[in-house]
């Protein structure tokens, strides 16, 4: 037992444990074959608990299991309903619902077919931008156009009127339902701070090294800005260049065209201190990033001195209520921050993501959410 496919056999308990009645999904199956793995092939109880715990839903169920766990170890024989018909499986992208059985044949000796749909998105969205193909990058950029950014809220100095008997009072109110009982205030109102997003602002680096990930996020910059009303993007180069309003455009296209006529220093030299530096001056100190979170979309190779960059970090960091690094290189596992950039502006950074796939920056959107 041991000695075989560890994959093939549990397809096919998976298959027996349907035959004989036990509902097994697919996701079932793919967490059965890690639990099997998990737990060795050599030993038939931890198999059985395994299996167990994986597949069971409903204590009625034990029986139909046990069956097949009995069939499939110890060779006994095991029977299907009588009204049990074979099943053809037919695995396809896109499948008409007409297309389950042969409409020619006699109703009793039709056979059932399962139709199983699969989708490459899934496995897309995992797949590291630098090593997608031209199509496959296509179809990311058409994943990451439905990412949603919602940036986390802070209170406002507004108030808006709340139904809780508690908060500071609304006089104005109060009075005016007070004149519905002859100006007895017997219904009194309150107001309480109301909420407003936070501003992201966005930095992405177009150097020369971030090629294979640049195109990708310059696509999640146009998500950004028009889908929140509060987002404004940068690209960072040699110099700094303002894209907001080239990437206001609905039509992605359109915008990433404005975007690459703007950007002068695409796939150049990179000089991220000189360009924090910029913003800092110009745009960020005087308010853009105060109380905003600042999210800076590098790999932190930098040709500029390392000292002005950890030095534009820390006066940034001063100024915005969160800073978030995304590196695309993190997520490999033998990673380590030893670019001299990247080490001088770690310290000033509340949080170190990875950003390679569509998977990543769906994560990167929780982050910026909290």
């Amino acid at each position: 037992m041991a000695e075989r496919d560890p994959d093939r056999l549990v397809v096919a308990f998976a298959r027996l444990a349907r035959r004989l009645g036990l509902e097994v999904p697919v996701g079932a199956t793919v967490t059965l074959g890690q639990a099997w793995a998990a737990v060795g092939l050599g030993s038939r109880d931890a198999c059985y608990w395994a299996g167990r715990v994986v597949l069971l839903r409903r204590p009625e169920d034990v029986g139909l299991y046990d069956q097949a766990f009995r069939a499939f170890w110890d060779g006994e024989r095991a029977e299907p309903d009588e009204d049990e018909r074979p099943v053809a499986v037919t695995v396809g992208l896109d499948l008409p619902d007409d297309a389950a059985v042969a409409h020619d044949e006699p109703a009793e000796t039709q056979d059932v077919t399962l139709r199983v749909r699969w989708s490459p998105a899934e496995q897309l969205r995992t797949r590291d931008f630098a090593t997608c193909s031209r199509a496959e990058l296509d179809e990311a950029h058409r994943l990451i156009a439905d990412l949603r950014l919602v940036s986390a809220r802070r209170r406002s100095r507004r108030h808006r009127p709340t139904r809780r008997a508690r908060g500071r009072p609304d006089l104005r109110r109060t009075v005016r339902r007070s004149l519905r009982a002859d100006g007895e205030p017997i219904r009194r109102a309150f107001t309480r701070p109301s909420e407003r997003p936070r501003p992201v602002v966005l930095l992405c680096d177009v150097s020369g090294s971030m090629e294979p990930y640049a195109r990708a996020f310059v696509r999640f910059l146009h998500t950004a800005v028009v889908g929140g009303a509060r987002v404004e993007a940068f690209a960072l180069g040699t110099r700094l260049t303002r894209l907001t309003r080239e990437l206001s455009s609905r039509d992605p296209d359109e915008a990433l065209a404005a975007a690459a006529r703007r950007v002068t220093d695409w796939s150049g030299g990179t000089r991220l201190g000189e360009g924090l530096r910029a913003f800092n001056d110009r745009w960020g100190v005087r308010g853009l990033a105060r109380g905003a979170t600042v999210v800076i979309l590098s790999d932190g190779w930098d040709r500029g001195d390392p000292e002005l960059l950890a030095g534009e970090m820390r006066r940034l960091r001063r100024v915005a209520h969160r800073v978030v690094w995304v590196n695309p290189l993190k997520a490999s596992a033998d990673y380590a921050p030893l670019a001299r950039g990247m080490a001088a502006a770690l310290p000033h950074v509340d949080e170190f993501v990875t950003g390679h796939s569509v998977a990543a920056l769906d994560d990167l959107v929780a982050v910026l959410a909290r």
